[in-house]
């Protein structure tokens, strides 16, 4: 099953089970994917909405000097595990050669195609600069 339809899926799941918060998030991301050109979504381009929804909520939670948010929650739920910095620097030791580069940060394309979705570019980038 596709995310998007997942995505459906649990709106109406909430909607049976009168869950406001979960109902009021999957909205909005529902509304977001209106927004797109496209009429169909593949995964990494709902992840990209996700993570554009966390981004801002996060800003927002900041400058109100906001808690934890339900919301949030909700729609960091449906991201994938993110790689952390232990498991992107032993993958980079076992797959990159840095003689191939002129500098390190030239081997941020391969390192990124590998994990996708899976790993932050600020994580990466901090990560190659450790090399």
């Amino acid at each position: 099953m596709k995310l998007r339809e997942k995505i459906k899926k649990d709106l109406t799941d909430a909607m049976k089970a009168k869950d406001e918060d979960k109902k009021q998030a999957l909205r909005v991301v529902i509304g977001e994917f209106g927004r797109s050109d496209k009429k169909e979504l593949e995964d990494d381009e709902v992840i990209q909405i996700l993570k554009k929804l966390v981004k801002s909520e996060t800003e927002v939670l900041k400058t109100t000097g906001g808690a934890e948010s339900a919301f949030l929650t909700i729609i960091e739920s449906y991201l994938p595990k993110t790689a952390s910095e232990e498991e992107i620097a032993e993958w980079i030791r076992r797959n990159i050669d840095f003689t191939e580069y002129k500098n390190k940060m030239q081997a941020m394309r391969p390192i990124m195609t590998h994990f996708g979705a899976a790993a932050d570019g600020n994580t990466v980038k901090k990560v190659l600069e450790s090399f």
